[in-house]
């Protein structure tokens, strides 16, 4: 007969806990996201920021605009992860532990970004908005078109999702060019770099297109000063944040006819007030933060391999500098 040792015992109190990942994603794909992830990475005690549990078993936290001083609580967090691109979210918070925050990008993220600027820059270049308004009218109207090559599309922002988009509408046809912070070298692309150069950049733009991160050096960038140094009659694709964007400036830009559209995917405030004057704007296309999801399925994959990189030391391309935001 095997002795028992007396100090022994299987009830659940006695056991070590699991380290835990715990999400904050305040949206009905939240569950989605908690089950999927716990199916990657098994070895962790998966848990929505409304579940119970110890906040000292919390390694990681998979977040999107956590509140203020949430993430704080978590004494033995190891790393935060941004779901998508930006980190702009996770650095509003002025109690941010001090940890790593690791975005998430992916060719999934990359796809949809491309598949958005394309087909927007095409309905801009095209005039689909005159197309749809004619046939609403019962109006033949049969515009004539100039090529691609005649349209100059210029791209503020050359990070992985911005160099996508440029080096897709150059094979469009489109006369691509861009601009970014800091220099950069694409075949094929005009670029220009840093404030000395950036009105240079804007002067024969026809479609401008926002993809810069959010930083205090980009905080409100697309306004009446920048509006002005681009010709009369260009159009503007924003898919960066909404803080890039001065509101009242295009809505006075626009009803000057200085801008002709602007296509806006995201914005201050989200979802975008029933009484915002962009909703009726004509000239106003909105569209809801859609232009590159990220779904539980393809971002769920890159956080648990970037996890497991971060825990295994090893290096990690999509690892943020919290000193340039991005």
């Amino acid at each position: 007969m095997a002795i028992l040792d007396p100090q022994a015992t299987d009830s659940p109190s006695s056991q070590p806990s699991r380290a835990a990942l715990v999400l904050y994603l305040n949206t009905a794909r939240a569950q989605w996201w908690k089950d999927h992830l716990g199916n990657l990475l098994p070895e962790f005690e998966c848990r929505l920021w409304t579940d119970e549990g110890d906040p000292t078993d919390v390694r990681y936290a998979v977040v999107w605009r956590p509140p203020t001083g949430w993430l704080k609580q978590f004494s033995n967090l190891r790393c935060i992860f941004s779901v998508g691109a930006g980190i702009d979210h996770i650095l509003e918070d002025k109690l941010l532990p001090d940890v790593p925050v690791i975005r998430t990008t992916g060719e999934d993220l990359t796809q949809r970004m491309r598949e958005y600027i394309c087909l927007h820059v095409l309905r801009l270049h095209r005039r689909s908005m005159d197309t749809e308004k004619a046939q609403r009218e019962r109006r033949w109207h049969n515009q004539v078109i100039p090529v691609a090559g005649e349209r100059v599309v210029g791209i503020m922002g050359l990070g992985n999702l911005g160099t996508a988009c440029a080096e897709s509408l150059l094979k469009l046809g489109f006369n691509v060019t861009g601009w970014a912070r800091s220099k950069h070298n694409l075949t094929g692309i005009n670029c220009y770099a840093g404030d000395a150069e950036l009105a240079e950049f804007l002067n024969d733009i026809d479609i401008l297109v926002c993809l810069l991160p959010l930083t205090p050096a980009t905080d409100n960038i697309l306004s009446s000063k920048l509006f002005n140094n681009l010709p009369a009659g260009a159009c503007i694709i924003n898919a960066g944040r909404g803080a890039h964007l001065v509101e009242d400036d295009l809505l006075q830009a626009l009803n000057t006819g200085h801008i002709a559209h602007a296509t806006l995917d995201v914005f201050r405030q989200e979802p975008l007030p029933d009484d915002h004057p962009f909703w009726q704007h004509p000239q106003i296309t909105v569209t809801p933060h859609v232009a590159s999801m990220i779904d539980p399925e393809s971002g769920g994959k890159e956080i648990a391999a970037n996890l497991r990189r971060f825990e295994n030391g090893e290096p990690i391309a999509d690892l943020a500098s919290r000193d340039r935001g991005y």
